[in-house]
């Protein structure tokens, strides 16, 4: 059956409802049978109902979790969330998470999530935990706890490898490139993603023309690593687009953009 922007954000929206209800029943069945977590992206994915139950008996389930939402954005059957997660570890210990929220949805009947990805900044978040001193200790080592106990050490490990990243070169290469968008530089804009697969959601292509057209005037801002990925937002005329570029090269192979993805209108 067709489905509507309305349904498709709203089969979205519940996920993050259901978490600050601690319904962890609800919570994971609105994950399709063979559903995907992938949180923060780059760490190893949670496949499947009973991997998802351990990821929120992890780090869903023993915090108190809100969420402040700037702007939500439908293309086909994705949403992006545009927001900021406020997570109590501790009495003594809240942290503030910058993210952008993926949910990949389908269904015939009902909508259900395919795939979740979020991308935000896990050594950033560390950073705040660190600083709540001798107060997030007792949080910390719970958390430990929790990770071993439902992931056991491959799990904890995948999710460790989140740690790994583009480093500071990936997202200066990404601001770069946002620059010279935002400013209307097709030409420098082209030196950076001439061969770059562009597209607005997973397949509309888009020309480097139609982008800097698009872009042209914004502002950019909530510049986000995550894993081999970057995120951003870009302000214009009262719309806000998020773009995701994947980012390859390592070591000497210098950092290129290898996709971007746009989300948001081009009309």
């Amino acid at each position: 059956m067709p489905f509507t922007q309305a349904d498709v954000l709203s089969a979205a929206q519940r996920s993050l409802a259901a978490a600050e209800a601690h319904d962890r029943e609800g919570w994971v069945g609105l994950f399709t049978a063979d559903g995907r977590v992938e949180d923060p992206v780059g760490s190893a994915p949670h496949r499947g109902h009973v991997a998802i139950g351990h990821f929120y008996d992890t780090f869903i389930g023993p915090r108190t979790i809100a969420h402040h939402p700037d702007n939500d954005i439908v293309v086909g059957t994705i949403v992006v969330r545009d927001l900021e997660l406020e997570i109590e570890m501790a009495s003594s210990v809240t942290m503030r998470v910058p993210v952008y929220i993926r949910y990949d949805l389908r269904g015939k009947d009902e909508l259900r999530i395919a795939a979740l990805s979020a991308y935000w900044e896990l050594p950033a978040m560390m950073g705040q935990f660190v600083r709540g001193g001798l107060g997030a200790v007792p949080a910390g080592i719970s958390l430990g706890r929790n990770m071993f106990g439902n992931l056991g050490l491959s799990g904890t490990l995948g999710f460790v490898s989140g740690f790994r990243g583009l480093g500071v070169g990936g997202k200066a290469l990404f601001a770069r490139f946002l620059d010279d968008a935002c400013g209307g530089d097709e030409v420098g804009m082209r030196r950076l993603v001439s061969d770059t697969p562009v597209t607005v959601g997973d397949t509309e292509a888009v020309t480097s023309s139609e982008l800097v057209k698009h872009l042209s005037g914004g502002s950019w801002s909530k510049l986000i690593g995550s894993g081999r990925s970057v995120a951003a937002r870009v302000d214009r005329d009262g719309r806000s687009t998020v773009l995701v570029g994947e980012i390859g090269g390592t070591g000497r192979d210098r950092a290129r953009i290898t996709r971007i993805r746009l989300f948001g209108d081009l009309a």
